[in-house]
């Protein structure tokens, strides 16, 4: 969009109340550091707003590459080692009069990347001939590979790599959908109260972790996990943590449940052990501007930021965490 000023934001529905309380809470953010276990925090990429660079989801790639959505641009770029901005390709505009569940304006939610490069994301308009999960190989073009609700907001999406499935958050509808990788008919996987919004949004981040599907609640500000049984169906869900509301997307830091999620609205960055006890890590002092996406490689947090509210600072940073296997 050619002005900051005409970049729908995602959370317009949140109250006066709640936006004062994120302000309040980011200047007292601004008192505090990069909290132990993370550290050396570095800004990879301070984003262009006025071009609606605006990242909300991020996956990475080979040479230290990053892969982004903008929200409301409906772009999809790569974000270099070096902070250039390379936009790969921009998603068709809805037919006039769509209106997107709960945000109105066409919304470009998770990002994964596939081996081979292959890139799949979520894309939200209202209208039947859009929604839905899309595809973009190297040197191609969007494709749409799977229909989902128009009356939805499909926001989070992970890949099983293994299994040859995507599983995708419905955050108005509270469901988690599996797609096959390869494109088909969506099957409403998981669908259960702990999934459902209470006013915003329900179903957030998800992502497949020690043969469960993990997924975020930002409305009642918890962590949950849904085995994935020996035949794919869905095992009796768990709530792993609680207290973080607004969490948005996350990643884990190793091989354990420990995690690192983005608390959006507060601009801080929690981590959240296997026990469900929390921590916040990075503030608005370490240059968060509402955090909506993280991503690990190695040892390193990515994490991208919207500035949703702030208004001032898109940027994607990266920081060091010790004891990531844990």
């Amino acid at each position: 969009m050619s002005s900051p000023t005409l970049v729908p934001r995602r959370r317009h529905l949140l109250t006066t109340a709640a936006v004062t309380a994120m302000a309040l809470t980011a200047v007292i953010g601004n008192a505090h550091a990069a909290s132990a276990p993370v550290s050396h925090v570095r800004f990879v990429s301070h984003l262009d707003m006025a071009d609606g660079q605006r990242p909300e989801n991020i996956t990475l790639g080979p040479g230290g590459a990053s892969y982004v959505t903008f929200a409301f641009s409906r772009q999809i770029a790569r974000i270099g080692p070096d902070g250039r901005v390379r936009v790969l390709a921009t998603l068709p505009e809805p037919p006039a009069g769509s209106s997107t569940p709960v945000l109105s304006s066409p919304f470009l939610g998770g990002i994964v990347r596939a081996d081979d490069g292959t890139l799949y994301f979520l894309y939200a308009t209202g209208s039947a001939d859009l929604t839905g999960v899309w595809r973009l190989r190297p040197g191609g073009t969007p494709q749409r590979i799977a229909a989902l609700p128009p009356e939805g907001l499909p926001n989070g999406l992970a890949l099983d790599e293994r299994g040859g499935q995507l599983y995708a958050t419905d955050s108005v509808l509270g469901a988690v959908w599996r797609v096959p990788a390869c494109g088909g008919a969506p099957t409403k996987w998981a669908n259960a109260p702990e999934l459902a919004r209470e006013g915003f949004l329900g179903a957030n981040g998800v992502k497949i972790h020690r043969g469960a599907a993990w997924v975020t609640n930002l409305d009642k500000g918890t962590v949950l996990r849904i085995p994935i049984t020996r035949h794919g169906a869905p095992g009796p869900l768990e709530v792993r943590a609680t207290g973080l509301v607004d969490i948005d997307d996350f990643a884990f830091t190793g091989r354990g449940d420990t995690l690192l999620a983005a608390i959006n609205a507060d601009n801080e960055v929690a981590l959240v052990r296997p026990d469900g006890r929390h921590t916040i890590v990075l503030t608005a002092a370490d240059g968060l501007q509402n955090p909506t996406s993280l991503a690990m490689r190695g040892t390193k947090a990515y994490v991208a930021s919207g500035a949703y509210f702030t208004d001032e600072d898109p940027n994607l940073l990266t920081a060091r965490i010790k004891s990531a296997g844990h």
